[in-house]
């Protein structure tokens, strides 16, 4: 066994041990100081909910949950519309999570100084690890009822700096002519699927995404395909009424949600989603479905000043695919597991560097001023010889146990594998020497993604004005052929990079 996988493995049994001491500790706490908890504070305040009504643990919905948020914020009586509400009340939630965090990745470039001078460039690779106390970004959550049967939602979010942008907002009708197959939102919203990245119930830099809802192949200029975002368009929404039959289909700008059309225009994404949950007995409500993504977005830019593209510029577009299948399965009121796979495919184009727009422009600005620019799909071009569609297949496995509406423990395993690359067989550069970054063909493997996250959640209280949560979470992420090159070969090297982190979830 190497000397890093026996450092990598006694750091995993002590993690383990650590874990399994507080677990006990926890336990002890739920056991002796175990008291009533309730709804998050914003719809808490209106329907006087516990918080086991809605989540499983917040902020993970339950098929309650997913039932109240499907009928528009509403429980579907006559206290729905604003005008019987208390005059106090006032649909607003902060969250923000203080947090200690350790991150530590396993190869950087550095250089070297002997003597205060610098004597190589990039010219030694090391572990860099660092630790400290930190903060995540500000969420400013208000969402209701309008009317009734027309709700909304807001979320003005920052990141730890302060600078603000809207994650989400919209407006929805619903229960049109008295039907819950009748719903329709307009605006900035998340893609309708069973597994919910914005009720993610990690926090972690890698694990705090779905992978399987980001991955994009090395040297793939597609930044479009994200389900994971929220986007800007239009939603159709059908369900019956005990929520059991769920369908919608979203169609949606190819900018993967940013605003003012500064990338794709005239352009478009259609996702489609649909699930049958059933019941099974003293196992609970099973749930089964799939969702389909297929779009296009631009890969030629008109250009100004040299070649800088032009927002909102976008033409010659090309296609890109996702489809995948989804299964939330219960083994009684304790036990959870989320599958999810996916496959995915992108024209060649994207898989040549095509696409994105906003590149760096290699002096830290988000357009493109100055080499390296992206490549840019003018009149003329050809792709190089070997070129072909990026395909892969990734898989997402998360499970949970919730020891009460208190405490909930947590792990999940992701998986992204390539199953065609960009570069093949006798791949040559083309002729204007815009490639993706990789002057032959690529390895099977480049790119690959395993990672694992296990983590808890304990929170002390949750009444109808706050709630708090103690998290504790470890995520390790391994991904083939992104490191650093060897020094002495040349070869790709893997990447390892892990994180582990302590914090305070609270909101109000």
């Amino acid at each position: 066994m190497h000397v890093s996988s026996r450092f990598h493995l006694r750091n995993i049994l002590q993690l383990a041990t650590s874990f399994a001491a507080v677990a006990l500790v926890l336990t002890s706490v739920v056991l002796t100081c175990s008291q009533p908890a309730h709804a998050l504070p914003a719809f808490a305040r209106k329907y006087g909910l516990r918080c086991s009504a809605c989540h499983e643990s917040w902020p993970m919905l339950n098929y309650f949950g997913q039932k109240f948020k499907d009928n528009g914020y509403q429980l579907m009586n006559d206290r729905d519309a604003p005008i019987w509400q208390n005059p106090g009340y006032w649909p607003v939630v902060f969250r923000i999570t203080p947090i200690w965090h350790r991150v530590s990745v396993g190869k950087e470039d550095v250089d070297t100084y002997a003597g205060g001078v610098l004597t190589g460039t990039n010219a030694a690779v090391q572990r860099i690890s660092s630790s400290g106390f930190d903060l995540s970004g500000l969420d400013f959550h208000t969402g209701g009822t309008l009317e009734k049967n027309i709700s909304f939602y807001l979320l003005p979010s920052s990141d730890p700096t302060g600078a603000f942008h809207f994650e989400q907002v919209f407006v929805r009708f619903d229960n049109i002519a008295h039907s819950p197959w009748l719903n329709f939102k307009l605006g900035r919203f998340e893609l309708d699927n069973l597994l919910s990245e914005k009720r993610i119930l990690t926090l972690t830099g890698n694990g705090g995404v779905y992978q399987t809802y980001h991955f994009i192949p090395q040297g793939d200029g597609n930044i479009f395909g994200q389900i994971g975002d929220n986007q800007l368009g239009i939603e159709y929404l059908g369900h019956s009424v005990d929520d059991r039959t769920r369908i919608s289909v979203s169609l949606v700008s190819s900018s993967d949600g940013n605003v003012n059309l500064s990338t794709t225009a005239n352009a478009y994404t259609a996702f489609f989603a649909g699930s049958q949950a059933f019941d099974a007995g003293r196992l609970g409500v099973q749930r089964v479905g799939f969702y389909a993504m297929a779009g296009e977005a631009s890969t030629y830019y008109l250009t100004s000043g040299g070649g800088v593209p032009i927002p909102g510029s976008g033409i010659g577009n090309k296609s890109f695919t996702r489809e995948g299948f989804v299964g939330q399965f219960y083994a009684g009121p304790h036990i959870g597991l989320t599958i999810v796979t996916q496959h995915g495919s992108d024209n060649a184009w994207f898989g040549q560097g095509y696409g994105n727009a906003e590149a760096t422009d290699g002096n830290g600005g988000n357009t493109c001023g100055a080499p390296p620019c992206p490549p840019n799909n003018v009149p003329g071009t050809t792709l190089p010889v070997g070129s072909q569609a990026p395909s892969w297949n990734g898989a997402t496995f998360e499970g949970h146990y919730i020891y009460s509406p208190q405490l909930i423990f947590i792990s999940r395993y992701e998986f992204e594998k390539m199953s065609q690359q960009a570069n093949g067989a006798g791949y040559t550069p083309g002729p204007q020497g815009v490639t993706n970054g990789f002057a032959t063909a690529m390895p099977s493997n480049l790119g690959n993604i395993s990672t694992y996250t296990i983590g808890f959640r304990y929170n002390p209280f949750m009444t109808s004005r706050a709630g708090l949560a103690w998290h504790n979470e470890y995520n390790w992420l391994h991904q083939d052929g992104t490191g650093p090159a060897n020094l002495t070969t040349g070869a790709l090297t893997n990447l390892n990079t892990s994180e582990i982190l302590m914090g305070l979830d609270f909101d109000f």
